[in-house]
Formats: structure tokens, sequence, C-alpha cells
């Protein structure tokens, strides 16, 4: 059945092929948007929280602050819509998930920066 499931997968949905990120970076994702008949590329661009998932069902969770209220939002990997993914910076975290984030704002909210 797994086997089966992994052929359907690998003939019907192509792989895209991102630059490597992971927790605790900062990332600017540019994704397309259809409204009606038009297309245009908006980007979002926030910190990794955690990366979930592997294979072709893999995906992302980007956390940014926008006004003073927290936004997140969930990307697949292989999402058709996604143009591209920028590396802004490098973080240095210890975990692979950094929720705790959702409860720090200001100074203490910074991740240091890999040099």
């Amino acid at each position: 059945m797994n086997s089966l499931i992994a052929d359907i997968e690998k003939n019907l949905i192509t792989k895209k092929e991102h630059s490597s990120f992971k927790a605790g970076d900062t990332i600017t994702v540019f994704y397309t948007i259809k409204e009606g008949e038009k297309e245009r590329t908006q980007f979002f661009k926030g910190d990794v929280i955690q990366r979930k998932g592997s294979g072709l069902t893999e995906t992302f969770t980007i956390r940014k602050m926008s006004n003073g209220v927290g936004v997140e939002r969930i990307f697949p990997i292989n999402s058709p819509s996604i143009e591209k993914i920028e590396v802004n910076k490098v973080g240095k975290v210890r975990r692979a998930r950094i929720f705790y984030m959702r409860e720090r704002t200001g100074k203490s909210a910074r991740i240091k920066q890999k040099r």
C-alpha cells in the first residue's frame, strides 16, 4: 500500500528545489495569488518556527509580527504557488521547533545570528 502511494506521489507531484533552511532562519517566501483572472506575486517574510513532515508532504511554518500582532503561516514545501524562497539570515537556535517565540516580544524575541 505504501509503495503504491509513493509511486503515485512521485508521478503526480513535481519536487521543487529550494535553498536549504531550518528553524531559526529568517526567510522570504514569494508566492503567487490568483484573484479572479489576475495573478500577482506576494511575499511573506518572517522566522521559521518549524519544519514538519518528510518527502513530498513536508511543510514549514513562518511567524512574523505585523502591527504588534503575531501572524503565522504554514506553507507546503512543494506547493506550486511558491515561486522562490530567499534565506535572509541564518539563525542559531538549539531546537528544531521554536514555539517559545510565540510568547516573546521585543528584545527577547530576537534570534542570534550564525556567523
